[in-house]
């Protein structure tokens, strides 16, 4: 398939960026389960941004597949809920590429089986957007798989910032005032 230069051109600065690692910013971490070692992560919204910025607010788009629950248990004594609910979600590319992949989401002791059907169906989607997103590169958080570069990446100590790509001549606004910042 031939392609013009200057497709070939958005292609590569596209992967350019794509190739770049997450910096300690945009990193998190928690406990692991059971007092394990920590996690690290990235936000949902700080990745949805990052996708923003790579691609253009309109360059993608995200679709849930299908959503799951796996399982809903009411516990009679303590009168509580634990629920699991499964996403796959496909983030499509304005020239139609996509990737698909997996969420979960899981509450347990949960005073509503509404509010927990809600907050677990809310969290598959951001873990599948997540892990969708990563599917596109180390930017959107393939990086965080490999366990030497987030060993060494986190004791990197920053503090926080809105954006990690920089564009010239770009204004920032702030949301809380709605005026430039």
């Amino acid at each position: 398939m031939d392609i013009s230069q200057e497709t070939a051109k958005r292609i590569a600065t596209l992967q350019a960026k794509l190739d770049k690692k997450l910096g300690p910013e945009y990193i998190s971490q928690r406990p692991g389960p059971g007092g394990g070692p920590k996690l690290t992560y990235a936000e949902g919204w700080k990745i949805i941004n990052l996708a923003n910025e790579v691609f253009g607010f309109n360059g993608w788009s995200s679709n849930v597949v299908s959503i799951t629950t796996d399982f809903i248990d009411h516990i009679e004594e303590s009168r509580r809920f634990n629920v699991g609910v499964t996403a796959i979600v496909r983030v499509t590319l304005r020239d139609g590429v996509f990737h698909e992949d997996v969420g979960y989401g899981l509450l347990e002791n949960s005073k509503s089986k509404g509010a927990a059907l809600d907050k677990c169906k809310k969290e598959a989607v951001t873990d599948a957007v997540k892990r969708t997103l990563r599917n596109f590169g180390n930017l959107l958080g393939n990086c965080l798989y490999d366990k030497s570069y987030t060993q060494e990446i986190v004791k990197i100590k920053v503090p926080p910032v809105s954006s990690l790509l920089s564009f010239p001549g770009r204004t920032r606004y702030s949301i809380s005032t709605c005026s430039r910042a």
